[in-house]
């Protein structure tokens, strides 16, 4: 499949947007880091792409069914339409959260400049406190384009485990202003092909673009 060249001016993240999705609240993230190694698996299109061979990768992603920010029930099918970056997070979250969603709808608008249109997408952690109203407003302070997902707990936690996300709610501590520890990695995902790469925390808005190009590019070589 050819995705084409985007259409549209990008719309890039300014200093006072990320600002204001940020929140004065303490931090506590967990990133969980999968396994690689440095050997190319035979057979893969995408071998000239990646810094490494992710172990498990055949088992990242999956079927799942939410709701989107416009409360519509959705499927994977229905989300990962081309090139998507996916994101599993909070809207509560202190500053993991919105810098990272930032940096994915950042790392959009360079592929779009760049002549790729990509879906940034963020799926919450937290359903009892993202509803999709929630979601709406916190995707549209992002990106025009990017798609909030919630749903019911095992909605969510079904989807957290085809990603092969930890998340681990403290709403015990308090019911109301409570943190959830999560892993922050996100996810390049095609229809079809399923899996491409993730990026840790440390890879920068232009350099998520970059790669994901090369993604992108090879997949158009295969006749995908």
């Amino acid at each position: 499949m050819d995705w084409g060249k985007a259409t549209g001016a990008g719309m890039a993240i300014s200093t006072g947007r990320l600002a204001a999705a940020a929140t004065a609240f303490v931090a506590i993230g967990l990133v969980v880091t999968y396994a690689l190694t440095r050997q190319a698996v035979e057979g893969d299109i995408f071998a000239d792409c990646r810094q490494g061979v992710v172990s498990g990768a055949a088992t990242i992603g999956g079927p799942f069914t939410l709701t989107d920010q416009a409360g519509r029930r959705v499927t994977d099918r229905e989300v990962i339409t081309g090139p998507t970056l996916v994101y599993f997070g909070y809207t509560f979250c202190p500053d993991v959260c919105p810098i990272d969603a930032a940096r994915n709808a950042e790392a959009t608008d360079a592929l779009e400049e760049m002549g790729y249109q990509v879906t940034p997408v963020f799926v919450t952690v937290d359903p009892k406190r993202d509803t999709p109203e929630v979601l709406a407003d916190y995707t549209a302070l992002m990106h025009p384009r990017m798609i909030g997902l919630t749903g019911s707990e095992a909605d969510v936690d079904g989807a957290a485990k085809a990603y092969k996300v930890y998340y681990r709610s403290h709403e015990g501590d308090d019911p109301e202003f409570y943190l959830v520890d999560h892993s922050t990695q996100t996810y390049l995902m095609f229809p079809k092909l399923g899996f491409a790469e993730f990026f840790n925390r440390d890879v920068n808005a232009q350099q998520m673009a970059e790669r994901s190009a090369c993604f992108i590019e090879a997949a158009r070589a295969a006749g995908i």
